[in-house]
């Protein structure tokens, strides 16, 4: 594969295409959206990220990243066919991949009901106590 230029290489004066987002890029290769930075890098493809700070105990900011546009185009048939090395769980276009993304929204939903759930149980809890505080003499 072709040897592309470091990400922080600076892009010359004539270059006005913007580089591409995470979601502009999951709609042109079939890479789950959370791999692409990955599949990227497997491709020589450019990219820039922005934020992950840390927030000491609190975790890391969300990170973005934004993908060269001309490495977009030139991997997207390679990536496509299967040249580049991409394990088949990161790609939508496998039956692996596909399990991974039903089974990751999937907990994603029920964690999300059981915290809506846990806190509506907490509200009504709540407003059962005072009511129940209010009414005894």
């Amino acid at each position: 594969m072709p040897h592309t230029p470091d990400p922080e290489t600076p892009e010359p004066e004539h270059e006005e295409e913007p580089w591409l987002g995470s979601d502009q890029v999951a709609k042109l290769w079939p890479v789950r959206k959370d791999w692409l930075p990955g599949a990227a890098r497997r491709a020589d493809v450019r990219v820039r990220s922005f934020g992950g700070a840390s927030r000491g105990t609190w975790g890391a900011e969300p990170t973005f990243y934004h993908f060269h546009p001309g490495d977009v185009r030139r991997a997207a048939p390679a990536i496509a066919e299967g040249r580049v090395d991409i394990p088949s769980d990161w790609r939508t276009d496998t039956p692996d991949g596909r399990r991974a993304e039903f089974w990751g929204a999937l907990s994603a939903r029920v964690a999300i009901t059981l915290f809506i759930a846990a806190l509506l149980c907490g509200l009504l809890l709540g407003l059962a106590t005072v009511i129940f505080l209010l009414t005894v003499e």
